[in-house]
């Protein structure tokens, strides 16, 4: 042939070659994007996808994942320009690098709505991606496995639909494979499956993925680390018996090492998997605080701000619910003392109010539980952070009801008695509860009571006849004699000094 005859065909492809590298490299830039679009581009790179010639075809189909990666509306450009069953027709035929860019392309529509990633499932794409995971390129089984994680990550109804085309065995395969970038993406696409649902955890489960996830808690690559435990904690937050799957794994101790990882999010992830496990029963609370828990936790609760703070909280919290002995466990790991700085300075309604509910777990087992907290000034803390005018309606009703859950118990009036003249009414009558309770039966705190001006606090209480608060105003005045409480009432100065004028006049 002649190279007359050739030469326009090489220049048509030199064009082409340039164009769509040009444009996937513009794709990069987010300042291009309308540009590209308003130069209808969508249109242009769409025959491209099926040249006769491999790198064009790759290039384009990287381009339209870019652009389509960018927004919801350009991945809508993507399906309605009919490019998706374009490109699964061509997922099961092209070689290697288009299979990644395909799947690229894939995984761009589908993680920005419900509805993309069902359109990418009624494409036929996800039988072509199960394909993928079996390729023997590395790169195009993590390309695939990303295109799956985020058809799962939306709901139930579309993570069972990944599960029906067979992909968790084969995601499972790919966590044992030696490239720890398959391994990551694979764990959270598993992740994204385990999350949904309790039957869904027990696909995960039943594919044998558990002591494969286990193995790799100690991973010297923090995303991966990352994705193991959250995976672990989306499998346990369902029920005991996944749980128990999870904890017969053997991820302890090893994962409470990761409280103490270099890296905060897989520190807020190991914490988060703990709290899943700790909630289930009072048993797999106990196996966290005898392999070391509960001083892990409490470590990692002082270490943490903010938000990264919540997990470690809320799991003290489940530990202490269950039972005396493991809320004593909390207190002698000095977990008190964090609580109370969460409570104090966090800035979050929802740190505070978790630490306020955690504080009321702990301290209203017993009398030596509520001990630990008012020697704390948990109390007194409590009611500051209740009557703080900033403070949010959900944390106020998490103060009061963990400082009456606390006041219950407390038999160490000497920490309840600045409480008297601060609590507003629905705070003292539990206050007073305790006092009414506990003085008839000790002589040394009823002299205290009266030295401390504590006896002359509740004689200046305006409380409405029949009120509990006036129940239990009386029944401790009832414990003085008569003199004594009228001595301390308001106006008794008056009342002798009146008498004193009197006796003066009659002489």
């Amino acid at each position: 042939m002649s190279r007359a005859v050739l030469q326009p065909f090489e220049e048509y492809q030199k064009s082409r070659v340039q164009f769509v590298q040009t444009v996937a490299v513009l794709a990069r830039k987010p300042q291009n994007i309308e540009a590209l679009q308003a130069a209808g581009v969508m249109a242009l790179l769409k025959p491209l996808l099926l040249d006769n010639v491999p790198s064009i075809q790759q290039s384009a189909a990287l381009a339209l994942g870019r652009l389509a990666n960018y927004s919801e509306d350009l991945a809508e450009a993507v399906v309605s320009a009919d490019i998706l069953n374009q490109l699964v027709l061509s997922l099961s035929e092209q070689n290697r690098f288009y299979k990644k860019a395909a799947a690229f392309v894939l995984r761009a529509v589908a993680k920005h709505s419900v509805s993309l990633a069902q359109n990418v499932v009624d494409s036929g794409a996800l039988d072509a991606l199960v394909v993928c995971l079996e390729e023997f390129d590395p790169s195009v089984k993590e390309a695939a496995a990303w295109a799956l994680s985020n058809i799962a990550k939306h709901s139930a109804e579309l993570a069972q639909s990944v599960v029906d085309v067979g992909a968790v065995p084969l995601l499972v395969l790919c966590i044992q494979e030696p490239e720890t970038a398959l391994k990551r993406v694979s764990a959270g696409a598993l992740g994204e499956i385990c999350r949904h649902s309790q039957e869904l955890a027990q696909h995960v489960v039943d594919a044998g993925a558990v002591p494969f996830l286990s193995a790799l808690i100690p991973h010297h690559d923090a995303p991966l680390k990352r994705q193991v435990c959250n995976c672990l904690g989306y499998i346990a937050r369902h029920t005991i018996d996944l749980a128990e799957n999870v904890v017969e794994a053997e991820i302890f101790p090893k994962i409470l090492y990761r409280l103490k990882d270099q890296d905060p999010l897989v520190r807020k992830f190991a914490a988060t998997c703990i709290r899943e496990i700790a909630k289930q029963s009072q048993d797999l609370s106990k196996l966290i605080c005898n392999a070391g828990g509960a001083v892990a936790i409490v470590d990692y609760i002082n270490e943490a701000r903010d938000q990264a703070r919540l997990p470690g909280i809320i799991t003290l919290g489940y530990i202490s619910a269950f039972d005396e002995s493991l809320a004593m466990s909390v207190i002698s790991a000095k977990g008190i003392a964090p609580l109370k700085d969460a409570l104090i300075n966090e800035k979050s309604d929802l740190v505070q109010a978790s630490a306020a509910w955690t504080l009321g777990q702990i301290g209203g087992h017993s009398p030596d539980h509520a001990r630990a907290m008012a020697e704390a000034d948990i109390p007194s803390t409590l009611l500051t952070v209740y009557k703080f005018k900033d403070s949010s309606e959900d944390l106020k009703k998490k103060c009061k009801k963990a400082l009456k859950s606390i006041l219950q118990m407390c038999s160490f009036l000497s920490a309840l008695e600045p409480l008297i003249s601060e609590s507003p009414d629905d705070i003292l009558q539990y206050v007073l509860h305790q006092f009414a309770k506990t003085l008839p039966h000790d002589n040394q705190a009823k002299k205290n009571f009266v030295l401390s001006e504590g006896l002359k606090k509740i004689q200046e209480i305006k409380a409405a006849p029949g009120s509990k608060l006036r129940q239990y105003i009386d029944t401790i005045n009832q414990l003085y004699p008569q003199e004594i409480i009228q001595f301390y009432s308001p106006g008794y100065e008056q009342t002798l000094l009146k008498k004193l004028e009197d006796y003066n006049t009659a002489d």
